[in-house]
């Protein structure tokens, strides 16, 4: 895979923009980000202004972007974070954003690998060393680890304060875990989810629990607030730059983009929540120790793929979790009827099909042709919008079976 996208990718990339005159800075999603928070903190400018803004443009695509051109990039990169991503931010502002760079690609390589063995322990799966080292590095050669890694996105940032928070519930230590929840709404999109699950489970039993509220309340009113101090109004300039970056990037859900008929796409994902909503519900009181509390935060993951209105492959780091149960408990399906035996192969060639496309390209690059090669680019993508839906509908089914399992042995 990396190889797929070093020599395949990246060069095809390069080659199209170079056609289209098309402008290429430093690329990092890092970069809008840390100069944001430069600007903020060390010169008191709104990280929301036109003025940042084009300051942005100038080093993620090396020019000011010109709407006269047709072919110029339409997403303006502006920042569209809550403010408070700074606080997280601000120990790399005293360096050149050419050493945060590397230090933020490493960073992101060893916490996506932690990633999988905090999932792996909050699932409560214990494997041996050689064999969580082995799930660590299938996980970093996953086209979403790739991409996420290689662009410097925060969404691996968040996905491992998401693990680390269902880690240290499941471990008791609930204070920590959530702090480490609202640290994680520095992207809301992908965490409130996860907040909205943890809060309900949390509030089924005040006594034992609370102490989970307690540690995300205290830390998201220490964000909001001292993001309140540093830039007064930055909510109404955040909801202005989400408004904005919605309508140039036109970013659609895994679901919009299946079913661009109108508003099925919403329906649809009115319909996964609500059936989620009603499972989580039944297994509010299961301790955090239990093997369906762990499946069914999995479910929420795997259900924030689906209807987070952005469809990029690097989202779906957050399916990670589901993909460990689904192969933890892979027994379970294998032995059942013939229409979940296909259901479950075929989310399992659908997840396979990035390496055997990539390495199909790759063989090609090496024995054949670099040019060939270049022309199949899109091969490892084919199965990009099938996984999520898959897997959403095992992780749900699963989940399922196991809470009709359990009111019928209450009965």
């Amino acid at each position: 895979m990396w190889f797929y996208v070093e020599k395949v990718l990246i060069p095809y990339e390069r080659m199209d923009a170079a056609a289209h005159q098309r402008p290429r800075g430093n690329l990092s999603d890092l970069y809008p980000r840390w100069l944001g928070a430069r600007e903020l903190l060390l010169h008191g400018r709104s990280p929301y202004s036109d003025e940042v803004t084009v300051r942005i443009q100038e080093g993620y695509y090396g020019r000011p972007l010109d709407p006269s051109r047709a072919d110029d990039p339409k997403d303006k990169q502006g920042f569209a974070y809550p403010v408070y991503v700074v606080f997280l931010l601000a120990p790399l502002l005293a360096f050149p954003f050419g050493v945060v760079r590397i230090f933020f690609y490493w960073f992101l390589a060893a916490l996506t690998a932690g990633t999988a063995w905090l999932w792996l322990r909050s699932l409560r799966w214990r494997l041996r060393p050689l064999a969580i080292a082995g799930i660590a590095l299938v996980t970093l050669g996953t086209f979403p680890a790739v991409q996420g890694i290689k662009l410097q996105q925060l969404s691996l940032l968040v996905a491992g304060l998401l693990a680390g928070s269902a880690a240290c519930v499941v471990s008791g230590y609930l204070l920590l875990a959530g702090a480490l929840l609202a640290l994680a709404t520095i992207k809301p999109q992908l965490a409130w989810p996860l907040v909205a699950w943890l809060m309900g489970w949390a509030f089924s039993k005040w006594g034992a629990r609370r102490n989970l509220i307690f540690g995300f309340g205290i830390v998201m009113v220490g964000l909001l607030g001292g993001a309140e101090m540093i830039l007064p109004g930055w909510l109404r300039m955040f909801a202005e730059a989400l408004g904005r970056y919605h309508r140039y990037t036109q970013n659609q859900s895994v679901l919009d983009q299946l079913l661009p008929w109108g508003s099925a796409g919403k329906v649809v994902a009115a319909i996964a929540v609500i059936g989620c909503a009603w499972v989580l519900w039944q297994v509010r009181d299961e301790p955090a120790d239990a093997v369906g509390f762990g499946s069914a935060t999995a479910m929420i993951m795997a259900l924030t793929v689906l209807v987070v209105p952005m469809f990029a492959p690097y989202n779906q780091i957050l399916l990670l979790p589901a993909v460990l149960v689904l192969a933890r408990d892979r027994s379970k399906f294998l032995s059942r009827s013939t229409g979940l035996r296909f259901l479950y192969l075929a989310a399992g060639f659908a997840i396979a099909w990035q390496w055997i496309a990539s390495i199909g390209l790759s063989a090609v690059y090496l024995f054949w042709s670099p040019a060939l090669a270049s022309r199949g680019w899109k091969w490892p993508f084919f199965s990009t919008f099938a996984i999520p839906v898959l897997i959403f509908a095992l992780i749900f089914i699963e989940v399922r079976i196991a809470t009709r399992s359990a009111s019928q042995k209450a009965t």
